[in-house]
């Protein structure tokens, strides 16, 4: 349960001062039952303290651990069954959750960030928004580098190498905390049962039929993936019957392992010995590369990219905003972010690799390389965008790197799809083969590294690294190692590697397409805005938004409110956002009004009596306006009928403008009951009437001498 593998994050500054430092302070505390709990902190270059916990939680477990930084507490448990099975792989399952209640307790991550050109280890939330860097990185003893993940904002690779090499350096204090707990507190390993031992004599035959014909087989660079692999399982179906008509007594499981970790020996003999690979290209060449855009015309943008028998085709959406992928309250709280106007759909059907099966939901590994393919394109999207961007990528052909050949076709896609992108970003994997003795990789023998990874060459290989970046930096990375580790040497060159490599990409799409499409075509979306009167938000919405709702129905086109009387319009097409445009001027079309003067008493026309007022109408084709019980009257009444007041009843009131919130007209009937001061407006004649002191002696005319 507790190893010497330390994971962490790492961030970056110019600021480089780690001085290793570590305080051990292990304590035996008494839980409640009375037993001692394992515990140890280890103080980390920053000051910050990390604590190792065991033995007080999961007690029916083989192994639990607690760690603590901050307020951030992960508990690991291991399980492992008493007897392992036989197996060609690793039976391993690990399973990550993380509980909704802890959300809320989380002000820091257990990441290292790039922020303001200095490397933080272990930086706080507030500290993450500012970073560049996100970058995870497992190490063991004697800097050994196990994993590789991470995503940068165009990161330049002198600082990701820096990166790397703080990030391992700082993984030694807590391995020398977890091997004084070890040390202290570990319980003996289990012994571990070796696998039955295949006799010499079969070893022997099994390399004697095999082996030219592999070679043989590995030389030949006229295969392809099928008829390479078909040619290999012909040797194996001839050794294994041959082997085992031979030895009947041997185990024909025994006779397959060993045929199998013979091919792997002969393919990285091979490659060590003659820098030639089972394709033909050298260790640093590419395979043959060709890429095309706007396949098809009602694809907002569409690309294909094709490397050797890879193959991927890439599709662009353009949505309105509100298409938008919401995310749940703990991603929010994780990211710092409410919703992504950028999202990517990696899809890796079964006939991409010639198989049959049925397509149902995504699994582990569609999840996870659509994860990393979209962390390779985030940088390059530009932070204000009118529209939500939807990219699909459907593996068409798979022989290795379908991810890294996603980012090549994203991008492309997105430059088709008129995606003010700030530059290009491409992908490459890199792969390793070595040659150790006796489980020391820090001593490699030999080792070659290879540029552009074949399926095969992942298969038998020792590293697939994955690089995904600009002509400017990195965008993100990913490297799987499977054996003990490599030193940092290796992957600083294979880094180098990719770099070369991304370049070379870089150029051949731009050959295809360099820049981003300027010319509009006709199925891209438009958007414009709309601003209206506060008292016409009404008539736009309709009741219960209905005008709305039939917008959109009979064109596709949304409008969204941003505020009281502004408008964002989306519209799928330019022809729909005229057909949306002229739909909204017929809706929204003034009427021929009356310049209305402030101020002035309007006679009003009653054609509503409710229980809060009368509405009325100032001129025919108004819409009607709520006159409150407040203000006609001088005296409180609790309903207009104590006024005599009926429907047709025609008064005279004061008009004081519109509100500036709601746009209704602001009338009163209260304030004319007093002397009158100031002008009567007659709408139905052309004439006024004056009334008030310097205008006119007729203060008090009345409804039948003036009708305004």
């Amino acid at each position: 349960m507790l190893h010497n593998i330390a994971k962490l994050g790492h961030y970056r500054r110019k600021v480089f001062h780690f001085l290793p430092r570590v305080r051990w302070t292990a304590r035996r505390r008494l839980n409640t039952s009375g037993l001692e709990t394992p515990e140890v902190d280890i103080a980390l270059s920053t000051g910050r303290i990390l604590k190792i916990s065991s033995g007080k939680y999961a007690r029916f477990a083989d192994g639990c651990a607690v760690v603590t930084i901050g307020d951030t507490a992960v508990m690991v448990t291991a399980v492992a069954k008493q007897k392992s099975q036989n197996a060609s792989f690793l039976p391993l399952v690990v399973d990550y959750r993380q509980k909704s209640a802890a959300a809320g307790r989380i002000p820091t991550n257990f990441l290292r960030r790039l922020v303001d050109n200095e490397v933080i280890i272990n930086p706080t939330r507030k500290e993450m928004q500012l970073s560049m860097l996100d970058l995870i990185v497992t190490a063991t003893r004697q800097n050994l580098v196990v994993m590789l993940e991470g995503r940068g904002n165009v990161v330049n690779e002198n600082e990701l190498r820096m990166a790397i090499k703080k990030g391992t350096k700082e993984a030694q204090l807590i391995i020398n905390g977890i091997e004084r707990l070890q040390k202290t507190y570990g319980k003996p390993k289990r012994p571990l049962e070796p696998l039955p031992a295949v006799d010499e004599e079969i070893q022997n035959a099994v390399r004697t039929m095999s082996e030219m014909r592999l070679r043989e087989i590995f030389r030949d660079f006229s295969h392809d993936k099928f008829s390479r692999d078909q040619a290999v399982s012909k040797t194996r179906t001839d050794t294994i019957d041959k082997v085992w008509s031979s030895y009947p007594n041997a185990d024909p499981s025994l006779i397959s392992e060993t045929y199998n970790k013979f091919v792997k020996g002969v393919f990285r003999e091979m490659l060590l010995e003659e820098n030639r690979r089972c394709d033909g290209r050298g260790l640093d060449d590419l395979r043959k590369i060709s890429c095309s855009v706007n396949l098809h015309k009602p694809l907002h943008g569409s690309a294909l990219f094709q490397r050797g028998q890879t193959q991927v085709f890439c599709t662009v959406a353009l949505d309105s905003p509100e298409s938008a992928l919401r995310l749940d309250p703990i991603a929010s709280l994780d990211s710092g972010m409410k919703s992504k106007n950028f999202f990517l759909h990696y899809e890796f059907p079964p006939y991409a690799t010639g198989e049959t099966g049925k397509i149902g939901p995504l699994g582990r590994r569609e999840i996870g390389h659509g994860a990393l393919a979209e962390k390779g394109l985030v940088p390059i999207i530009p932070n204000e965008h009118p529209f939500t961007i939807r990219l699909t990528s459907e593996v068409l052909e798979s022989n290795g790197s379908s991810s890294m050949a996603t980012v090549c076709a994203g991008s492309m896609a997105l430059m088709d799809a008129g995606v003010p992108v700030q530059e290009a970003a491409a992908g490459v994997a890199i792969g390793l083969i070595t040659k150790y003795e006796n489980n020391d990789t820090k001593h490699l023998e030999d080792y070659c590294i290879l540029t552009d990874l074949l399926g095969i060459e992942d298969y038998m290989g020792d590293m697939d690294m994955k690089v995904a970046g600009t002509r400017r930096g990195m965008t993100a990375i990913q490297a799987d190692i499977k054996v003990p580790g490599i030193p940092l040497k290796v992957v600083m060159e294979s880094l180098q590697k990719a770099m070369e490599a991304r370049f070379k990409i870089l150029d051949l799409m731009d050959e295809t397409i360099g820049t981003t499409r300027t010319v509009r075509k006709d199925c891209w979306p438009v958007t414009d805005r709309l601003v209206i009167e506060a008292h016409q938000r009404g008539k736009l919405l309709g009741p219960g938004g209905t005008n709305l709702r039939r917008l959109y129905l009979e064109t596709g086109v949304q409008l969204t409110s941003d505020d009281e009387t502004s408008y964002r319009i989306f519209a799928p097409s330019e022809a729909a956002m005229h057909e949306a445009k002229e739909y909204l001027e017929n809706l929204l079309k003034a009427e021929k009004i009356p310049d209305l003067e402030f101020g002035a008493i309007y006679t009003a026309r009653i054609v509503e009596l409710r229980d809060t007022g009368v509405m009325v109408t100032l001129y025919p084709s108004m819409p009607p306006t709520l006159l409150h019980n407040s203000q006609l009257d001088q005296r409180k009444i609790a309903h207009p009928s104590a006024l005599g007041l009926q429907v047709g009843t025609e008064i005279q009131v004061k008009y004081f403008g519109r509100d500036p919130v709601s746009g209704y007209m602001r009338l009163s009937r209260k304030v004319l009951q007093g002397p009158a001061t100031a002008m009567i407006r007659n709408l139905d004649r052309p004439a006024a009437t004056a009334g008030g002191a310097g205008v006119t002696n007729q203060p008090n005319t009345s409804a039948e001498d003036v009708k305004s």
